[in-house]
């Protein structure tokens, strides 16, 4: 009897510790996730703008003129004047020539040159004093035509005399040799001492002008071909030479001060290359560019208009390799936006296709979200400027 109370007592405490157990096991309904903050970004407003088509070309640095100074007459060079690496003017002198034989050359033709006229002046008296003898019929006609003819050629004999004379002149001017052009001369390829004479393979020295200054550049001539049937489509306005802007992108990547302009474009192409030549002229005042130089050329060659650009570091990468932008979406969430670009303008990607004016581009920020991530959008500006050129019309 008192194990029945026992037993009974032990199964409704097990019971009881049962039911606490199986209390205690059931959990109340967890609560729904909350949503994810929105992220902070910059984004700008794609708006249609002017934008130039520019071509940055490959070129060289060439001089406008260049003469090489050679001589006009032999003889032994006695003396160079200039400053070899400077600047010389039209008319300076440069080098000189032994002139001693010049000199006599010189005298030697002005003798003949009074011997013939003292004899010309002899023929002419001659000359008068026959027409007064034929008048009186101490002559005939035939002596007289010969006095005639004895004047004549003593008149040529003083013309060839003159020549000879102005000849040895121009010779002995010859031995002092002038700069041809002004520029800067380089260095002298002759010394003193050395015979020298018309005709020599070598130069005695070479100026070049260097202010204007030329740069050729090179471009394909299928890019040209494009660009006009670009104009024949209206997708780009052009410019005439005297419109279009050429900057200088110097080797060491900085900016050339002045812009110069473009002379012309080459109607031939290069069978070797398949380029064409186009040549812009430029200020150089300090001669900071000299021939040989290599540089790049960022040519106008036209506009477009209503262009959508936005800034390089907008433009991401798929797995593919293809452009692709983050748009704020009209619910407010990230949206990936494949887009094709054309060229570059000022760190800034012109689009082609995929946007279109008034899409949000999500220009900083787009590493902390992915597709379909809320964002909250707030105006971006490049580092050190007030707005965009994108958002300038």
């Amino acid at each position: 009897m008192h194990f029945d109370r026992n037993r009974t007592s032990f199964l409704s405490t097990l019971a009881l510790l049962s039911a606490l157990g199986a209390g205690a096991c059931k959990s109340p309904e967890a609560p729904p996730p909350a949503a994810p903050p929105a992220v902070e970004v910059g984004t700008i407003t794609v708006r249609p703008s002017t934008i130039p088509v520019l071509d940055e070309l490959p070129g060289r640095i060439a001089p406008t003129r260049v003469a090489e100074v050679r001589p006009r007459v032999s003889g032994i060079i006695v003396e160079r004047v200039f400053r070899q690496g400077g600047s010389v003017k039209a008319g300076d002198v440069l080098f000189k020539i032994d002139s001693s034989l010049f000199e006599v050359e010189r005298a030697s033709a002005r003798a003949v040159l009074v011997k013939a006229e003292a004899t010309a002046a002899e023929a002419r008296q001659q000359g008068e004093r026959g027409e007064k003898l034929m008048a009186s019929g101490v002559i005939t006609q035939e002596q007289h035509e010969a006095l005639r003819a004895a004047l004549q050629r003593a008149e040529a004999d003083v013309a060839v005399a003159r020549a000879a004379v102005r000849r040895a002149e121009i010779n002995l001017d010859y031995t002092t040799i002038r700069a041809p052009i002004s520029g800067r001369i380089g260095r002298a390829l002759v010394t003193e001492g050395a015979l020298v004479s018309q005709g020599d393979p070598t130069a005695l020295a070479v100026i070049q002008q260097l202010d204007p200054i030329y740069a050729d550049f090179t471009q394909p001539a299928m890019e040209l071909h494009r660009l006009r049937q670009a104009f024949k489509d209206g997708r780009i306005q052009g410019v005439t030479p005297e419109q279009a802007n050429v900057r200088l992108v110097l080797d060491d990547g900085s900016l050339y001060s002045t812009p110069g302009k473009l002379l012309f474009s080459d109607v031939t192409v290069d069978p070797g290359s398949g380029q064409l030549t186009l040549r812009g002229e430029f200020p150089n005042p300090d001669a900071e560019l000299l021939p040989g130089m290599y540089v790049r050329g960022q040519v106008e060659q036209g506009s477009l208009s209503e262009a959508l650009a936005v800034p390089q570091q907008a433009i991401q990468r798929d797995n593919a390799g293809k452009s692709q932008v983050f748009v704020v979406a009209s619910n407010g969430t990230a949206e990936v936006r494949p887009v094709r670009t054309s060229r570059v303008y000022q760190n800034h990607a012109v689009i082609q296709q995929g946007l279109k004016a008034g899409d949000q581009v999500i220009v900083e920020g787009f590493q902390k979200i992915a597709a379909g991530a809320p964002v909250k959008p707030v105006a971006w500006t490049a580092p050190g400027t007030d707005v965009t050129p994108s958002q300038t019309r």
